[in-house]
């Protein structure tokens, strides 16, 4: 806090300027504004979509990718500590993007800074992967004729690039996605271990719906209604 005789930039002369008379004009703004970025989610192309948030390109998953998001993936779990067989560790989604995500009615977008990619996320249909304690072993079932829930799922941002929005825009443009295709419930699970995530989502309005206990690891469920 400042002390009782500080100023701000608002109150203050330009340097070598007279201070101000009665009547007079306030001082314009300095041309460099001192208040914090407030950058914004903007959509830039429909389809494939395309977002920019300040320095981040959103855009839609390529085979190209693959590798990448894969190890951004694994890199994520192991940074909390998940690792393959403890029950919620699984990743053979990532071998099939084309089947659960990009062609039945799901999403899956890559955030990018100077071509690099720094943050993933997508949305597949809740009844293509089965829930819980299954998923761990893998499956895969072609999805119902009728859209009602979908899941979020596979956020994560690169260590150096967190604390920068960059899960938020995620979230921002998948919600919008979701809307797009008319699904009614966003779902998501995420667990004890990935309080960041939790706290994302929560900020977003999603409430949590149960909690389960999968290989010791509490795996907390949570869900968002769209309107």
């Amino acid at each position: 806090m400042g002390t009782p005789d500080s100023a701000s930039w608002q109150d203050r002369p330009a340097p070598g300027a007279e201070p101000a008379g009665p009547g007079a004009e306030p001082p314009s703004p300095p041309a460099t504004d001192p208040r914090p970025d407030r950058r914004v989610l903007a959509r830039l192309q429909d389809d494939p979509p395309v977002w920019s948030y300040g320095e981040l390109r959103l855009r839609r998953y390529r085979a190209r990718d693959h590798a990448t998001v894969l190890a951004l993936h694994r890199e994520g779990l192991a940074q909390v500590g998940l690792r393959p067989g403890d029950g919620v560790y699984y990743d053979h989604d990532f071998f099939r993007m084309e089947d659960i995500y990009l062609r039945n009615d799901g999403e899956f977008l890559v955030g990018e800074v100077d071509g690099q990619i720094v943050a993933m996320g997508g949305l597949r249909r809740a009844d293509l992967v089965p829930g819980g304690r299954a998923r761990a072993f893998g499956g895969y079932a072609p999805g119902a004729p009728v859209l009602d829930a979908v899941e979020m799922v596979r956020l994560r941002v690169r260590p150096h690039a967190q604390r920068r929005g960059y899960g938020a825009a995620v979230v921002s443009a998948l919600e919008e996605r979701a809307a797009e295709y008319g699904y009614r419930i966003l779902r998501a699970d995420t667990t004890e271990l990935q309080a960041p995530a939790l706290a994302l989502y929560r900020k977003f309005g999603w409430k949590e719906t149960r909690r389960e206990v999968i290989g010791g690891i509490v795996n907390i469920y949570i869900e968002k209604k769209l309107s």
